[in-house]
């Protein structure tokens, strides 16, 4: 099973644009990193520019609209995130709490939907789309 890590760092949603990690917590993050890729579960990894540097695209009343930001309503942000490939939620859990996160950081952990856990209907929806499909499990 794929679970997204989501990095939800205490007020990044205020942090100026081209906030930036000190050097000190990338290295450590960096080894964190190489330990999710040498046990073969790290599939893809990024951070993220502060919401600062961002746009929000809302759909009030089915128009859509682009905000820039910063958001003043929001109280959690997404710093980064990772996807790894595990067997268990708890297996997902046990290696976010060895990232070496500031005692302030949330790391959410959300399990990735596969084709299998969708319902038929669901599947012949998606079946004439074999390009964007190829990569799910079945």
């Amino acid at each position: 099973m794929r679970f997204l890590m989501l990095m939800i760092p205490k007020d990044y949603g205020t942090a100026r644009p081209g906030t930036m990690p000190d050097a000190k917590a990338v290295s450590a993050m960096m080894k964190y990193n190489e330990s999710l890729q040498k046990a073969g579960i790290l599939l893809a990894l990024d951070g993220l520019h502060p919401p600062s540097m961002g746009a929000r695209v809302t759909f009030t009343g089915g128009k859509p609209k682009a905000t820039d930001g910063p958001f003043s309503e929001a109280k959690e942000v997404i710093g980064g995130y990772w996807m790894i490939q595990v067997k268990s939620k708890e297996e997902a859990a046990e290696w976010a709490s060895r990232c070496p996160a500031a005692e302030t950081d949330i790391i959410e952990l959300r399990q990735v939907m596969e084709m299998a856990d969708f319902p038929p209907d669901v599947k012949e929806a998606v079946a004439g789309f074999p390009d964007l499909t190829k990569g799910l499990s079945s």
